[in-house]
This record gives structure tokens, sequence and C-alpha cells, in this order.
């Protein structure tokens, strides 16, 4: 194991994995990262693991050869294991020259090691069990943990790559879109009577907003009753109508929501894959939501988006550029970085947040009045 600051490439690469087993908002950050590794490596076969689910999200970009998707099973440790050994084969068959893992947990080094890859590549990670880091033969060591409040996310994983002498010229994600999935989503807007293109209603500004009002983690969620009030409030003032987006497991709380508005809000939560939703989200004039996958997906297919941000540090993670703004508390704890105010798992720094901050956002930097 090699611990340092620069390294050099492997010659006569012909299999490179790139592993990136975060959630969605981290596969994004990290697509900098993986088009870095494509463009530096153009005579060798890139290959993707992330988790279950995500891989249609990536699928459309051509300088990818192929996407391995790891999930988990229920059951005792033998028993995940052998539902694992088909897919564990799969990647060993590929006999992989260089693996990079753009995480620092064990997980991720685990399958890193397991490709059997004579190079293996993280970044070092000193709270990490002491095996996590021998199972690697070049580690980066950090030198500036504050570095995604500079230069934007997707740094925590470019620095990895960067080591190795890959030209790192583009820090933004930049998310390629499938044209099927673009054609689909304007069929099913076009199904609801929503413009994807052309003026909207009393001439208006062209197109829709999406709004994703829902996380998989309550404490980052502004009460949903404002969410209507925003809905209305677009529909009223500039003619446009708002589609919600979300998982699957949202739908319900969604169809709810829609019940409180007339006309103007509709629901496509669950019923887009991740690719169709970048899709959709490309189509959209402005994307609105809490802090989650969506605006990270929106702000890589060129969307503008409004972040509403409670106790998580929108400093690391908000979409950076003149295209993208943040709606924080002007609470004195917040972003205090826990799950809710005594472990209520509420947030009142987000309750906290008025309506007329989100409109006046939305109006002022996006929206003007007719």
């Amino acid at each position: 194991m090699i611990i340092g600051e620069s390294f050099s490439l492997p010659g006569k690469l012909r299999n490179v994995l790139v592993i990136q087993l975060g959630d969605i908002g981290d596969v994004v950050w990290s697509l900098p990262a993986f088009q870095a590794v494509c463009a530096a490596l153009p005579r060798a076969e890139i290959f993707l693991l992330v988790r279950k689910g995500i891989g249609s999200l990536l699928e459309a970009d051509p300088a990818i050869t192929g996407i391995f998707e790891v999930e988990r099973y229920p059951g005792n440790i033998v028993e995940r294991l052998m539902r694992q050994i088909p897919f564990l084969v799969r990647i060993r068959k590929v006999r992989f020259g260089l693996v990079f893992d753009l995480r620092s947990d064990e997980r991720g080094a685990f399958m890193a090691r397991w490709t059997g890859a004579p190079y293996r590549a993280s970044l070092w990670a000193a709270t990490a069990p002491w095996y996590r880091n021998r199972l690697f033969t070049h580690l980066v060591y950090p030198t500036n943990e504050n570095i995604r409040v500079r230069l934007g996310a997707s740094e925590q994983t470019l620095r990895i790559v960067r080591q190795f002498g890959i030209p790192t010229p583009e820090t933004t994600p930049r998310l390629a879109l499938s044209p099927t999935a673009v054609d689909h989503m304007k069929d099913a807007l076009a199904a609801r009577d929503i413009l994807a293109e052309g003026e909207g209603k009393n001439g208006g500004p062209r197109g829709f907003v999406t709004i994703s009002p829902f996380s998989r983690w309550a404490y980052k969620e502004w009460p949903l009753e404002r969410w209507s009030e925003i809905a209305a409030w677009l529909g009223r003032e500039y003619g446009l109508i708002s589609v919600l987006v979300g998982a699957a497991g949202e739908r319900a709380r969604a169809e709810e929501l829609v019940k409180t508005t007339s006309g103007v809000l509709f629901n496509l939560a669950g019923e887009t894959t991740l690719g169709e939703l970048a899709a959709l989200l490309s189509l959209s004039r402005l994307h609105v939501g809490v802090d989650s996958a969506a605006p990270h997906i929106a702000a890589a297919v060129g969307t503008p988006t409004i972040t509403i941000y409670g106790p998580s540090d929108w400093r690391d993670w908000a979409p950076v550029g003149d295209k993208h703004q943040v709606v924080t508390s002007d609470m004195d704890c917040s972003p205090c970085h826990r799950k809710g105010c005594e472990g209520s798992g509420r947030s009142r720094c987000l309750e906290n947040i008025p309506v007329e901050r989100v409109r006046e956002a939305i109006k002022k930097k996006f929206l003007p009045p007719r």
C-alpha cells in the first residue's frame, strides 16, 4: 500500500472500474470524476459500480462501457453472500487493471479488492476500520477537508483521480440525456395537457416548473402545505403548471398534495426511472425543491434550481453557479447538521422559512413579473 499525493497511471489499461456506492446526489457530484477518467483513458473500457436503481441515470453517457448495480439482500451473512455470488463472479470475470473507489467506506473497499485489480486507489480514510485502507494499493492523502466549501462537492472525488495525473478541466456535473427518455417524458406531459414548449397561459413564460418537496429524511422537508401555496401562486401569477417529482414511496403523499390545489399541480412522483427523471427535469423551466436528489440532477442537466436548506449545510452540497440559489433559515443554529430538533425528526429552521421568502427567490432571480 502506497500513501501519497501523486501517482502515475499504469500503462496499457484495458478495463477500469469506478466505484461510487453513495446516494444519488453523491453519484451526480462524481460525474466530473467519471468523465475525467473516460477522457484520460480513451482506449480503455470504463465501467461503473453504483447502487441498485441508479444505473439508469448514467446509461446515456456514450463514454461508459457498462454499469454494475449492487443491491442489499435480506437474511443472515451467509444468505446475503450466496445471493451475491453471481454478481461477484460477473465483476471478477472482467479482469480490471485499475479500480477507483470514490468513497471512504468499507463496502466499496471490499468490492475493489474482490475485483483482483493490481491497482486499487481511493482516499485515505482516517476514521475507517483499520482493514479498510489496507484493501487498496494506492491511497491519496486528503490535504484539505474544506475543499467542498470552496470549489463544490465534485472536488471530493476529483482530487482522487487528479493525483494520478488525470486532467480535470470540468468540475461541474454534466449529465447525458437519453433522447428516448426525453421523448417519453414529452409524451407523458402531453397526455396531461402540460406544455414542454411554447407559450404558457395568458402570455406567460414558456414551459412548466418541477417541484421536489420530499426527502428520504423528514427533517429536511419544508412543511407540505406551503408547497400548495407555491404551486397556486405560480399558476395564478405566471400561468405555470407545477409538476411534482419523487420516488415511488412518495407518490401517495404527492397525491394528497395535488388534492389541495386546483389544476395547477400534477403528480409524476414514482412514474419515472432516474434517467427519465433527468429528462423531465431538463424540460423544466425551473426546479424548486428541498435538499434531495432532484436539485442535483436538475442542475446537472442545465435547469436552474432553488433549493431549500435547513439543518444540512448548503455550502457543502448545493449546486454551484449563477443559475442556482439556496433559501435558508435566519435562525442562528442553522445549519446544525442534526437530524431534527431535540431528536424530534422535525426541523424548526425549515418550519421558520416563510412562503414569501421562497416566492421572492423565484421572482427576483428566475421569473421576473411581466
